[in-house]
Formats: structure tokens, C-alpha cells, sequence
């Protein structure tokens, strides 16, 4: 039986490293000794000296890199494996190596590391961009099982609300809502419920249409925000009673809504990095809203504005004022509470429209909300930043 103590001394040495073998002993097992040298090549990395650097660090070779990714797949659980991709990304540049197409097959895919290959779009080699879209459509599709039949479920509860009439024909009346509705109204010495209201649906539903517009910012730190508002946009895009645009901005403006149909090719139509200028794209969104009492509006932004700020605040006011349902996500990720702009926030939140991060799991009720004309700030105040 292992010892307890063992155990524990063995986890923090692998934790701390080789500088804390004289205090903790050293690692015995051959899949210990492994483990530790795929620790080492990311987080020691600075320590090492040239010798250890060429023996054990990845040392910006394209073999090694494929070997280590290959290691810490076989010693440690996926969860582990993407924070350890996430972090050799960014601690050893690891960037570039990544349209190895090799690498690529050796990889965990995740949102973080789809956000990555989006910002070297336009640099990828066409070798390496069918291995890529096959890293990219797995995760889509992961996201497309998890969100699609409640985002489906949760608008198409909110348009059918928005079918019912107050004044309904005889013929379109729902006697059952009608009844329970007016049970207050019960007589008991005629037996019956005098309606004060009746409810109704009308004859035809699917007439009730409603118009959204996405805008989502694609500078670099709105990464997994872009990932997953595309695959909402193509599933939003798919429902015959609502009409779809996704509009992606940096400091230039680019309509992805053709391309809806299919959310990986949305993903490959962007290019994270760059400035940011939100007014540009709210002017230009608003030449896409011909019906602004029946628009629901989303703008997924920091709101770091790189453009004109007051000119941008007014378009969101004169886009409130005209009925649009306005809706500012500082996120749309399963990464925490975001960085943002707070004096735009603020701003926005004196125009009557808050701005809150939302995650995926949460965003089809916000839908819900938002094409029902609820209380937003009341859905934000509970739900916002929860998963």
C-alpha cells in the first residue's frame, strides 16, 4: 500500500520541481520521471541552462513540440493537457510552431486553442488549413451538441409568446389560458368564470418574426467570445422565424451573414487581433435594422473603443429610442469576469441598457428574455457571470 506521505511528498516534488528533490527525495517510477520532464520543459524553463535546455526543454523544434504534446496527453487528464497547451502557447511562443500540421494532429482541442489558430488565419499555409478546419470543426460541433436544441427550445418559447393576441377572434381563442387566467373572476352563484381577458393565439405563428444582429468585437482578447457567438449565430441563423446577421469588427467591418450556414467557415471569415472601433460597426449595423421594434441587437464587446466614443454611445441611444431591443455582452465565454471599459459600461448603463458578461450555457435563456422584451437588468443582476 502506497504510503500517504509518499504520495503527498511525490505530487508537491512534481509540482515544485527538481530544485525540491533534496527536501522531498526524488521520483522513482519511469512514468514519474516522464511527467516531470513534460513539467519542466513548459514551467522550468528559465531555470534550465543551455545543456538542459537542449536535453529537455522543447526548445522551439517542431519534433519536440509534437513529442511533448504526445507526453502530457499519455500522463495527464485532458483538463490538464489544455491549460498546459494554453500555457506553452504563451510562455515558450509556441504560436507558429502551431501550423505544423503535425502538431495540429497532436493537439487537444478546445475553444482557447481554436482562438489561436483564428488569429494566425491569414498566415496559415494551405498545407497545414485542412488540418486546421478539422481541429476547428471538432470543437464547433462539441459546442453545436452542448447549446443547440436549448437555444432552439428557448426562442422558439419566446416567439410563441409573442403570437399570442389579447383580443383574439372566437375562433383563435385558448380557452384553457383564457380560464386559468381568470379564475378570480369565478361567480358561484352562475357556476362559471367571467373572462376580463382573454387569450389567444394567432391562426398563423409563424408569422411573428423577429430580426437579430450580432456584432462581436474579434480583438485578440474576445477570442473564445468569437468562437462561441459564431456557433449561436449559425444556429439562430437556422430558425426560419427569425432573420440572422453577424457582423465581426476590428478598426474594419466584415459581414460574415452568408457564411452562416455553416459556423466553422464563419470562424475561418475572421481575423482576431487589431484595433477596435465599435462605432464603425454599430453604423454600420444600423443600415441592416429596417424594423427596429421587431430587432433584437447584440453587440459582444470590451468596449474598449479605438473610435469615435460619443459618437458611438448616441447610435446606441438613437438605436434604443427607435424600439430596438438593445443587448451589451462584455463576454461570452466560460472564462471568468472579463477586462473591460468600465466608463463605456457605465455610460451604457445610464442610456438603460447594461452590460454584463454572460456564459454559453446561459445565453439561450438570455435570448429568451431579450425577444420577449423582459427585464434585462433584473436577468443580468441574477444570472450574469453565472455558469
Amino acid at each position: 500500500m502506497t504510503n500517504p506521505d509518499e504520495t503527498h511528498a511525490r505530487r508537491w516534488r512534481l509540482v515544485l520541481g527538481a530544485p525540491a528533490e533534496q527536501g522531498l527525495g526524488g521520483l522513482d517510477s519511469a512514468e514519474d520521471i516522464a511527467m516531470d520532464r513534460a513539467l519542466s520543459a513548459l514551467y522550468n524553463a528559465d531555470e534550465q541552462t543551455p545543456a538542459e535546455k537542449r536535453s529537455a526543454g522543447l526548445g522551439g523544434s517542431a519534433p519536440k513540440v509534437a513529442r511533448w504534446l504526445g507526453d502530457i496527453r499519455t500522463y495527464f487528464p485532458s483538463t490538464v493537457v489544455e491549460v498546459m497547451q494554453r500555457d506553452a502557447v504563451q510562455r515558450l511562443d509556441l504560436t507558429r510552431l502551431l501550423l505544423e500540421p503535425e502538431l495540429l494532429e497532436a493537439v487537444e482541442p478546445d475553444v482557447h486553442l481554436v482562438g489561436t489558430l483564428m488569429s494566425l488565419n491569414r498566415v496559415m499555409p494551405e498545407s497545414t488549413r485542412s488540418t486546421a478546419r478539422a481541429v476547428v470543426e471538432k470543437v464547433v460541433r462539441e459546442i453545436e451538441r452542448r447549446i443547440a436544441a436549448r437555444t432552439v427550445a428557448a426562442v422558439s418559447g419566446a416567439l410563441n409568446r409573442a403570437a399570442r393576441i389579447s383580443r383574439p377572434r372566437l375562433r383563435d381563442i385558448d380557452w384553457d389560458r383564457t380560464i386559468r387566467s381568470n379564475l378570480a373572476h369565478y361567480l358561484p352563484e352562475h357556476r362559471t368564470v367571467v373572462p376580463q381577458r382573454l387569450i389567444g393565439y394567432g391562426r398563423r405563428a409563424q408569422a411573428v418574426r423577429r430580426d437579430v444582429v450580432l456584432a462581436i468585437d474579434q480583438s485578440g482578447s474576445m477570442a473564445s467570445s468569437v468562437v462561441y457567438a459564431s456557433v449561436f449565430g449559425a444556429v439562430l441563423a437556422s430558425m426560419r422565424s427569425l432573420k440572422t446577421s453577424l457582423v465581426v469588427f476590428d478598426t474594419a467591418v466584415v459581414d460574415l451573414t452568408e457564411q452562416l450556414t455553416d459556423p466553422v467557415d464563419v470562424l475561418f471569415g475572421t481575423q482576431l487581433g487589431g484595433g477596435t472601433d465599435i462605432n464603425r460597426a454599430i453604423a454600420y449595423c444600423q443600415q441592416l435594422i429596417t424594423r427596429p421594434a421587431d430587432t433584437l441587437f447584440v453587440l459582444i464587446s470590451d468596449l474598449y473603443e479605438g473610435g469615435i466614443r460619443d459618437e458611438m454611445l448616441r447610435r446606441v441611444a438613437t438605436m434604443k429610442e427607435a424600439g430596438v431591443q438593445v443587448v451589451v455582452l462584455l463576454a461570452l465565454s466560460d472564462d471568468g469576469a472579463p477586462a473591460y471599459d468600465h466608463d463605456n459600461a457605465a455610460a451604457l448603463a445610464g442610456l438603460g441598457i447594461p452590460a454584463f458578461a454572460c456564459t454559453p450555457d446561459r445565453f439561450p435563456d438570455l435570448l429568451a428574455v431579450a425577444l420577449d422584451r423582459g427585464d434585462l437588468h433584473g436577468w443580468a443582476h441574477a444570472n450574469a457571470g453565472k455558469g
